[in-house]
């Protein structure tokens, strides 16, 4: 099999991987009355703390409009608190409420125990491996797009 071949199949062996980890993860979440956003909006503040709108898009990476769905969604099962920048009245931030601490307190060890099984024929070292193949190919990837915005500007 040459290059190319095997590049395609990897492709859509990772996007066929990254289908299964949705499909279990929502499952799990789900189970707590939680969908996937608003369980990546609770784990970005379990483990930052209180963290502006615009950098919970960010992070985990949805747009704008659906970034305040979610939050709203969050702020109406009182997991969420907004508060607004005394400075700079544009500016949000967000912080877990005692409910959603205790929430995402409580599940994110089982989340945490059900991705580490998803690498358990892994070695440590070929985990990490792995994490840093992972690197390499985003940064290709991401130095083509801004090649791609550098011509059109």
């Amino acid at each position: 099999m040459n290059r190319q071949e095997e590049a395609l199949k990897a492709f859509i062996g990772l996007k066929r991987t990254q289908d299964l980890f949705d499909t279990i993860l929502k499952q799990h979440v789900t189970s707590y009355g939680l969908t996937l956003n608003e369980f990546a909006v609770l784990e970005l503040l379990y483990h930052r703390g209180e963290q502006a709108v615009q950098k919970i898009k960010e992070k985990i990476l949805i747009a704008s409009s659906s970034t305040t769905y979610v939050i709203d969604r969050l702020c109406t099962k009182r997991f969420v608190t907004r508060r607004q920048d005394k400075v700079d009245k544009r500016v949000i931030y967000v912080n877990l409420t005692i409910e959603g601490h205790s929430l995402i307190e409580t599940m994110f060890p089982s989340h945490a125990n059900l991705i580490e099984s998803f690498f358990e024929q892994l070695k440590t070292e070929e985990i990490h491996n792995f994490r840093e193949d992972l690197k390499l190919i985003s940064r290709t990837i991401q130095e083509k797009l801004d090649d791609q915005e550098n011509e059109v500007k």
